[in-house]
C-alpha cells in the first residue's frame, strides 16, 4: 500500500517522472494548476444565469431529473461546479504558491514582510559520510529527559519529534503536535539546553508572523489536512467535482462539436442540390 500511495504522489507532483527529468515535470505540473485556476475563476462568471428567475436558477444550482444526453451534462455541469467551487479555486490556488517560488513569496509581501531566504536541500557530503557518521557519534544520554520535559510542555499532544542534535553540545528541538500532523495551528516547536533542560525557545503558531501563518495554512489547505477529516472529505469532494467537470465539459464540447459539423454537412448537401426547374 505504501509503495501504491507513493506512485500516487510521484505522479501528481511529477508526472511519474524520476531524477533530473523532476523538473521538467513539475514545470508542466505548475503551469497546469495556472491554466486550472483560471479556469475555476472564469467558469464562475460562465456560470451566471443570465435571467435570475426561479427555473434559471434551479437548472444551475441543483440536480433535475432530465432525459440525458446534453440537458443531464449541462445540469451536472453547472450544479457540481457551483457547490465545488470554493474548495476547488483553495485546493488549486494553493498547489500554485506550492509549485511557483514567486507565487509563495508573494504570499509574504501580500502580508507586508519580506519572503524568506531559498533553502536548499545539502548534497552529499564530500567525505563520503564523514556527516552521517559525525550525527551518530554524538551521545544521546540525557534525551529522555528533555523528552519528559517536552511531553509536559502541551497538554494533550499527539505526537513528539526529535530533531537529532549534530554536535554534543548543542540544544535539542522537538516538534509537538497536537493534531493530525497537517495542522499547522496546532503545531509548536520547543528547544531545550542539552546541558540544563532549560527553555532555549519556545515557538508557537500564533507566534509566527502573519506570512509565515498564512504560508502555512496554504500548504495544509491544498490537501484539507488543515480542517482534520471534515477538511480532507471536502477536498476529496471537491477533487472529485473537478473529474467530473471535465467528463460533462468535453461531453458537452463534443456535442457542440458534433453538431456544428452536422449543420455544415446539411448546408453544404442544400447547395449542391440541384432545383426542381433544373
Amino acid at each position: 500500500m505504501r509503495s501504491f500511495f507513493r506512485t500516487v504522489t510521484d505522479w501528481h507532483r511529477w508526472l511519474g517522472a524520476s531524477g533530473e527529468s523532476r523538473a521538467a515535470a513539475r514545470a508542466v505540473t505548475g503551469a497546469s494548476n495556472l491554466l486550472f485556476l483560471f479556469i475555476v475563476t472564469s467558469g464562475f462568471y460562465l456560470w451566471w444565469p443570465r435571467s435570475w428567475t426561479r427555473n434559471s436558477l434551479r437548472a444551475v444550482t441543483w440536480f433535475r431529473r432530465t432525459q440525458g444526453g446534453r440537458a443531464r451534462d449541462f445540469n451536472w455541469h453547472n450544479v457540481v461546479g457551483l457547490w465545488s467551487a470554493l474548495p476547488l479555486f483553495v485546493v488549486v490556488l494553493s498547489a500554485v504558491v506550492i509549485s511557483y517560488a514567486w507565487a509563495s513569496n508573494l504570499v509574504y509581501r501580500l502580508a507586508g514582510e519580506e519572503p524568506p531566504a531559498q533553502q536548499q536541500r545539502p548534497g552529499p557530503p564530500a567525505g563520503g559520510g564523514q556527516q552521517q557518521g559525525a550525527a551518530a557519534s554524538v551521545p544521546l544520554e540525557g534525551l529522555d529527559a528533555l523528552l519528559s520535559r517536552a511531553e509536559g510542555q502541551v497538554e494533550g499532544w499527539r505526537s513528539i519529534t526529535l530533531q537529532l542534535p549534530t554536535k554534543p553540545d548543542a540544544p535539542v528541538t522537538f516538534a509537538i503536535d497536537r493534531g493530525n500532523g497537517g495542522q499547522p495551528q496546532l503545531r509548536s516547536q520547543l528547544t531545550l539546553a542539552r546541558a540544563t533542560g532549560e527553555v532555549v525557545r519556545w515557538e508557537q503558531y500564533s507566534n509566527n508572523t502573519l506570512g509565515r501563518r498564512v504560508r502555512s495554512w496554504l500548504r495544509f489547505a491544498h490537501t484539507g489536512e488543515v480542517y482534520g477529516l471534515l477538511g480532507q472529505t471536502v477536498a476529496a469532494l471537491a477533487s472529485a467535482g473537478g473529474a467530473l467537470l471535465v467528463y460533462t465539459g468535453l461531453s458537452l464540447a463534443l456535442r457542440r462539436l458534433f453538431a456544428w459539423l452536422s449543420r455544415r454537412r446539411a448546408l453544404a448537401a442544400a447547395r449542391v442540390e440541384p432545383s426542381p426547374a433544373e
